[in-house]
């Protein structure tokens, strides 16, 4: 669990109700004792800039090269993606999925909204077909997508859930939802 900013204890609860043990991740050294890394929503100006000061920055990309899961959620997708729309100029992102995601792109805080999201993966998984409550808060949008991103669920026509190879980003909460199978198809 990326624990540098946000909601990183709250993914923590999600994942100990499902039996994984987790460990908070502050430090370049303790990314080598983890098999799976979830990076968590937030304020992505502001975990860019504690990757940076914590000398995260190229462990991070390292582990994501890696091939072991990582599973980003709103400021997480920001900073995994490979460009940022509307993000500051000393701003990074680690390059981790061909992805390009504006910051904020569905509004301010009060635009935040909820939407039930069909995600057939959930059922493929053998995790229910019931739709999953998505909640959006400040929620980016991902504007461009490469050839290998596999489109998992969307918003308004604009990629909302998605993936490539081992690294699935989401542009909400799963978190907030009360509902664990975004997190159980994390951790098959």
């Amino acid at each position: 669990m990326l624990a540098l900013q946000g909601a990183f204890s709250l993914h923590a609860r999600v994942l100990a109700s499902l039996g994984v043990q987790t460990l908070e991740v502050r430090l370049p050294e303790q990314l080598d004792a983890v098999d799976r890394l979830v990076v968590p929503g937030g304020e992505s100006t502001t975990m860019s800039m504690l990757a940076e000061r914590f000398e995260l920055l190229e462990p991070l990309r390292a582990f994501a090269r890696s091939g072991r899961p990582v599973f980003g959620t709103c400021a997480g997708a920001i900073l995994l993606s490979s460009e940022i729309i509307d993000g500051r100029a000393d701003q990074h992102c680690l390059g981790a999925i061909d992805v390009s995601v504006r910051r904020n792109g569905f509004g301010r805080q009060v635009d935040s909204f909820e939407i039930d999201l069909d995600i057939p993966a959930l059922g493929a998984a053998g995790l229910g077909d019931e739709p999953f409550d998505a909640v959006c808060v400040r929620a980016p949008v991902i504007e461009r997508i490469g050839d290998d991103v596999e489109v998992m669920a969307s918003v308004d026509g604009n990629p909302a859930l998605v993936r490539s190879g081992a690294i699935m980003v989401a542009i909400f909460h799963p978190e907030l939802a009360g509902d664990r199978r975004l997190h159980e198809l994390f951790v098959l």
